[in-house]
């Protein structure tokens, strides 16, 4: 399973080289993973989850419920 962001669903940190017609190589970056604890205040427990630095900023403004339903994400992904 590649290592992904348990919220968004994108790929980790890693360059990959793209090839253009003039010859020349750049490398696309993908998004930054961390490990992080949040508080879910519903099921009185800290809940840890693989997420981007911008979920965090996300989350840590509207509060981990509010972020799931932004995304559209299924709340049992919670309970794991």
């Amino acid at each position: 399973m590649p290592k992904q962001c348990d919220i968004t669903k994108k790929k980790y940190n890693r360059a990959n080289k793209i090839s253009f017609s003039n010859k020349h190589h750049r490398y696309q970056q993908h998004v930054n993973l961390q490990y992080k604890s949040f508080w879910d205040p519903e099921t009185q427990r800290f809940v840890r989850l693989r997420v981007t630095t911008k979920m965090i900023k996300t989350i840590t403004k509207y509060g981990l419920r509010s972020a799931l339903k932004r995304f559209d994400v299924d709340p049992a992904l919670l309970t794991k």
